[in-house]
């Protein structure tokens, strides 16, 4: 169950030749693949590419009308190596996967393709998740690209331009025998907008066709001494066909301006972001016409230097707006420009940040600077009074930090608030964390963890921590990260060497971190592929003899006691507690649309909800520290004799129940109850209800009686 469904647009994908498209830049990039007669597509989900494989999906009743096989695969390792099918073969093929950390887990399978070269065309669809709003380490692309010698498409965030890069990326990879690399940064990923679509296309080779005459060259293979011949083959034969085809299809572009002396070089992903900040320095409008030349590189490697020598005869200075660093596009232009005897200055890093997203003030200012400098004259003198400003900011402090956190009623929190009752008896444990969102508990308030090393290697990253006679090191993996590399890299690594560490395998049901995708443990049917299946047996598989399973993570008291006696048990070898819950948020998308039909139905519903007596919560607020839940919150104390604000349950609960049992587990206290809210009530309802309202109404009165006596 993806957090998102595409089940109502993927009738856009059967649009014909010369229709218009209408969509969303996934869609769009879908549709480009079957208009290119893609024979085979594999990916693994993460942002910003997630929503890719889930329109796949929920269209491979339409793929496989046309013969296209897809795979949701295990890893992005899996999805690479299935590109091997356009090693020896005219078959198109696309994999797609998050940026850098999927090009990183699929850097041996890419490595070898780029090495043996492709006949198909293979095209590689990252998602560049690069910037202040990422959630991993800040790297390029570029950098791989460049070590492989994989070309590099950054295609200018429109329709059109992502739908060209896609069909002329597979005839660029098939013209110079090597796999393109497509890089889409979330803002070209959900861009809407229109381009003129043609038919899809089927495969006219097939994958049947391959199976029945298999195709064995062993100069494709990656050994000595082919691969030596494969390096020499790049440079020879594949640069020199991929340059000329980008120059003949003209893949970058250049616009025009009057200021001819100097100009603008951007990665086409910039390019939107570059015109607006021209347009409120005064030197673009809206519709993209501009005064100083652009020159948009939809091609960001290999670079065309006669493309450059031609840019920048005649001009005094060009800037480079390149994201990230280090300024490899720079380097090399540098490079280019002095082997041509071209003095043109190169601006770069030194007017734009070395590092860190080039968002749309950052672009205006680096812009401004380089036309002040350059070009003083074009700047007019209310040139700032045209961006729109907001009339007052806030004073520094007076917005609270909001760090990430988990869901209202996530199975995940229990887990933790345990871990903090254990350390509570045991004291502090080193803990090593993995990807995925249990990695919000190195954050308040719960403030567990220490390091993380991959996704899957939870148990690897505390490997070097097994110490006889110590403490237990505490691991932990997401049911994601155990399918995706885990099970081998963490659990049977430790099993294989003995480790006494501890891990926790955290299953919600779904790959929930990257939108709620299936997984081989979901218990979802699902008739595409194959769930339910357990990761107990998998484990005790590969040798794990201590392991313990815990069907409901909310009972906090039963996850304690199971941690207690995963750290201190005699019993040598790896201990692995599998906390098993579904995913609260997946959960709520399930059974809210039901729960809304039967109410108007005129069915009978019940839901639960918690709250906090106000004249019992004496103020501690060890609940919330405990728990963290964003449902719980304070609110003034009722009493006028106590000071202290009380815990109080908004309306966003969820009735998980959490509160309660961490009050339980911990011996908080009794303040918190359960309310059960129902929907079209039956008689016996209502009948208890009023009887129920009239006992309590009596001792309600009696109380207020006496009170009034007192007083």
């Amino acid at each position: 169950m993806a957090e998102r469904s595409f089940r109502e647009e993927i009738g856009k994908l059967r649009l014909g030749d010369g229709e218009e498209f209408s969509g969303e830049g996934i869609l769009a990039v879908t549709k480009a693949l079957l208009q290119s007669g893609v024979s085979y597509i594999s990916g693994y989900q993460g942002a910003p590419i997630s929503h890719l494989v889930d329109v796949l999906s929920d269209a491979n009743d339409m793929l496989q009308e046309l013969g296209v096989r897809f795979e949701s695969s295990a890893n992005e390792a899996a999805a690479a190596a299935a590109l091997a099918a356009s090693v020896n073969y005219p078959l198109r093929g696309a994999a797609t996967f998050k940026a850098t950390v999927g090009t990183n887990v699929a850097s041996d399978a890419l490595a070898n393709l780029a090495s043996s070269g492709v006949k198909g065309g293979a095209l590689i669809i990252v998602g560049e998740d690069y910037g202040e709003g990422s959630s991993i380490m800040q790297e390029r692309s570029h950098a791989f690209a460049m070590k492989s010698q994989i070309w590099l498409l950054d295609p200018r965030p429109n329709l059109p331009s992502i739908v060209n890069a896609v069909e002329k990326g597979f005839e660029l990879s098939e013209a110079s025998n090597t796999p393109v690399m497509l890089e889409l940064r979330i803002r070209a990923c959900h861009v809407y907008g229109r381009f003129t679509a043609k038919d899809n296309v089927r495969p006219v080779f097939t994958r049947q066709n391959a199976l029945a005459e298999p195709t064995r060259d062993v100069n494709r293979i990656v050994l000595p001494p082919a691969s030596y011949l494969h390096e020499k083959e790049k440079i020879e034969q594949r640069w020199p066909a991929a340059v000329r085809f980008i120059q003949e299809n003209g893949l970058n572009e250049f616009f025009d301006g009057d200021a001819s002396d100097i100009g603008i070089v951007m990665q086409g992903g910039m390019y939107n972001g570059v015109l607006r900040a021209l347009e409120i320095l005064g030197l673009a409008d809206v519709f993209g016409d501009t005064r100083v030349p652009l020159y948009v590189l939809n091609v960001t490697y290999p670079l065309i230097d006669a493309e450059f020598v031609r840019f920048c005869a005649g001009k005094k200075a060009i800037l480079i707006v390149e994201e990230g660093q280090p300024e490899f596009i720079e380097q090399a232009v540098n490079t280019i420009l002095r082997r041509a005897d071209i003095q043109t200055r190169i601006e770069g890093k030194g007017m734009l940040p070395q590092a860190g997203e080039y968002t749309g003030a950052v672009l205006k200012d680096g812009l401004k600077a380089f036309v002040k400098q350059h070009r003083p004259d074009l700047l007019s003198a209310n040139m700032d009074a045209s961006a729109v400003q907001p009339s007052s900011l806030p004073p520094a402090g007076a917005v609270q930090a909001r760090p990430p956190s988990f869901c209202t009623g996530c199975p995940e929190r229990p887990i933790f608030a345990a871990m903090k009752l254990v350390e509570r008896e045991l004291g502090p444990h080193h803990v090593s964390c993995d990807i995925g969102c249990h990695l919000f508990s190195i954050l308040p308030p719960f403030n567990i963890g220490n390091t993380t090393m991959g996704y899957g290697l939870g148990a690897a990253g505390a490997a070097a921590l097994h110490a006889e006679d110590s403490k237990r090191a505490i691991a932990i993996v997401g049911d994601g990260g155990f399918w995706h590399n885990g099970l081998a890299s963490s659990v049977g690594n430790s099993v294989f060497n003995k480790n006494d560490n501890v891990t926790i395998v955290v299953d919600n049901g779904y790959s929930a971190a990257t939108g709620g995708q299936d997984l081989l443990s979901s218990s979802a049917e699902n008739p595409a592929r194959s769930t339910r299946n357990s990761i107990e047996a998998a484990v005790r598989g590969v040798g794990v003899e201590w392991v313990r399973s815990i069907t409901n993570t909310y009972d906090v008291a039963r996850m304690r006691d199971t941690l207690k006696e995963a750290l201190t048990t005699p019993q040598k070898g790896p201990k692995v507690i599998i906390a098993e819950s579904e995913c609260m948020l997946n959960k709520q998308r399930r059974i809210r649309p039901l729960l809304g039909r039967m109410v108007k139905d005129g069915k009978r519903v019940v839901r639960d909800r918690f709250g906090v007596d106000a004249d019992t919560c004496t103020g501690d607020h060890s609940c919330i520290r405990l728990s963290g839940c964003p449902s719980l919150t304070i609110a003034p104390n009722p009493d006028p004799l106590r000071r202290e604000p009380v815990t109080k349950v908004i309306n966003s609960c969820v009735g998980c129940g959490l509160c309660g049992e961490v009050a339980h587990a911990a011996v908080l206290c009794p303040s918190f109850y359960r309310a059960s809210i129902i929907d079209n009530p039956s008689g016996w309802d209502r009948f208890k209800a009023a009887w129920r309202e009239r006992v309590i109404g009596f001792f309600q009165r009696r109380i207020e009686r006496r009170l009034a006596a007192a007083g």
